[in-house]
């Protein structure tokens, strides 16, 4: 079996999704950009070099400055699976991701999104 769609497509097509997503819901694109630099380490000038480059999934998460080793804190369901129970990395990364994203369309803070205590 192939990779899947999502590893080729690119990052800022779907970036825009994000933060429709959250202001939607009040929240701002601010904090989307600060969850993705939590995630992944990306500084705002990085992210946007990565979304004019039009940057695929799998590249941007393997290129990323410094994936957060907290990021195994984050437990749910995105999509019907269970983000832990993942095993394929990079999906796991995605679906990460999108977790996070949820939380903030779902109004939690931004401590409890970041997993700070």
């Amino acid at each position: 079996m192939g990779k899947h769609r999502i590893y080729t497509t690119s990052f800022a097509s779907v970036y825009p999704l994000y933060v429709a997503k959250a202001e939607k819901k009040g929240r701002s694109k601010a904090e989307v950009d600060q969850i993705i630099s939590w995630l992944t380490g990306y500084g705002q000038k990085e992210l946007q070099v990565q979304l004019e480059r039009k940057t695929d999934f799998e590249t941007f998460f393997a290129n990323a400055p410094e994936i957060n080793p907290s990021r195994a804190l984050i437990k749910g369901v995105v999509c019907g699976v269970r983000v832990e129970e993942i095993e394929e990395p990079t999906m796991r990364e995605i679906r990460y991701l999108d977790k996070l994203i949820d939380e903030l369309a779902r109004g939690k803070k931004m401590d409890q999104i970041l997993r700070r205590k």
